[in-house]
């Protein structure tokens, strides 16, 4: 447990700062899910259309320090890959 004054006050700003993490991941991952099952089910609109918000998710935690630089090139690749294979 901290002592110093600054040292309470960076355990609050730390906890605020992962609440808020956890929420940009976790709409970027239920993205991704979300164009998982549409390429699952073979629905090409729904893949197309899903896939632009996922990317767009992906961008957006990117930005926010949430993803690194490789992981997001590497998930916007292979979903955009699978959307274009079910054509």
């Amino acid at each position: 447990m901290p002592n110093m004054k600054n040292a309470k006050k960076k355990v609050k700003v730390i906890a605020k700062k992962s609440e808020s993490n956890s929420a940009y991941e976790a709409t970027m991952k239920n993205a991704i899910k979300k164009v998982d099952k549409a390429v699952a089910s073979k629905d090409s609109e729904k893949a197309k259309s899903a896939l632009a918000v996922a990317i767009k998710r992906i961008d957006k935690a990117a930005k926010k320090g949430v993803a690194t630089k490789n992981y997001v090139a590497r998930n916007k690749s292979r979903l955009t890959k699978k959307v274009n294979e079910m054509e």
